[in-house]
């Protein structure tokens, strides 16, 4: 499934297609035309309610490296939350959608932080009553004896409404077969979602492989996902970007002869860890290590005084640490 949301109109009219293709292509909220037979001050009543909303929304999603087909799927909700205000607005029917999300890919893809992002603009465009959100994974669900685990599923349930409920290696649920209490967990969710209809949103996420055979250990769950989306790895050029971008919020630079060195670690370490390598996770790492190897270099340099500023701000490549320990 391609995650895309689409919106259909039963008219004949060409015009609200035409509408929702001006909003996925541009950074400014819809405007909504007034026809010729309306007064102005009609159309002064008609302002939209999230008027600025999405350019908020869309600065947070271009901080984030890569990850078009994400941002593109957020113009495509944004866009149909407007259109239905509109619909209803205008006294159409305007049914509620189903926005229980998939996440695939591997670790360090964005998956968390895209998830944040999506709780946020339900929120705001009045989806979602609190947007916040509760992240857990099995040990979270899965009790010790019979009955436990659905107890403590229900209790996170209870927790995320207002919000998104996101499970982290969601495949792990079913692992144990049948009799494993993670099958109890997932039966407990899948009433919760019949039970709490529209009050909060489930996102299940894990690595691509598994997470497809998550779904198919249960022929009900596929449908009750209906926006799928992959997270690929990050090139080499995106990871480097990633980095420079992460320094530069601290107040530090890389070196040119460091950004080499480090991506040649990285182009090495996706080649021989392909399944394992934690993407930004993993630059992450390296870039707060480095940090703290230049504060050790920079007091053993300076045992009397004071670095200057571009000292003080300068990874050099000798404060990069790529081995494993």
């Amino acid at each position: 499934m391609s995650g895309r949301v689409m919106a259909r109109s039963g008219s004949s009219e060409e015009r609200p297609s035409r509408q929702i293709n001006v909003i996925l292509r541009s950074a400014e909220p819809p405007v909504v035309s007034q026809s010729s037979g309306e007064s102005e001050a009609a159309a002064g009543t008609k302002s939209l309610p999230h008027q600025g909303l999405f350019a908020d929304l869309q600065k947070e999603m271009n901080g984030l490296v890569g990850l078009e087909h994400v941002k593109e799927l957020m113009y495509e909700i944004f866009a149909l939350l407007q259109i239905a205000a509109m619909r209803s607005e205008a006294g159409l029917l305007s049914g509620a959608q189903v926005y229980h999300m998939v996440f695939k890919g591997n670790p360090g893809t964005g998956k968390t932080t895209v998830a944040r992002i999506v709780a946020k603009m339900f929120q705001k465009m009045g989806v979602l009553s609190k947007g916040h959100l509760i992240e857990v994974e099995r040990a979270d669900l899965v009790g010790e004896y019979i009955g436990h685990t659905a107890q403590k599923t229900r209790d996170l349930v209870k927790k995320a409404l207002g919000g998104i409920l996101f499970i982290d290696e969601a495949y792990s649920l079913a692992r144990g077969g049948e009799k494993d209490f993670g099958k109890e967990a997932i039966d407990t969710l899948v009433k919760a979602m019949e039970d709490q209809k529209n009050q909060f949103i489930l996102i299940l996420a894990g690595y691509s492989e598994e997470m497809d055979f998550f779904l198919a250990t249960n022929p009900g769950l596929p449908s009750r996902f209906p926006i799928q989306l992959d997270f690929p790895d990050y090139t080499i050029d995106q990871l480097i970007q990633i980095a420079e971008g992460m320094v530069k919020e601290r107040d530090y630079i890389l070196m040119p002869q460091a950004i080499l060195k480090l991506q040649q670690h990285l182009l090495r370490e996706k080649c021989e860890s392909e399944h394992l390598f934690s993407n930004a996770r993993h630059v992450r790492n390296i870039i707060e290590r480095s940090i703290r190897q230049q504060a050790v270099r920079l007091l053993s340099q300076y045992t009397s005084g004071s670095p200057g500023k571009l000292e003080l701000m300068t990874i050099r490549t000798e404060d990069l640490k790529l081995d494993k320990k």
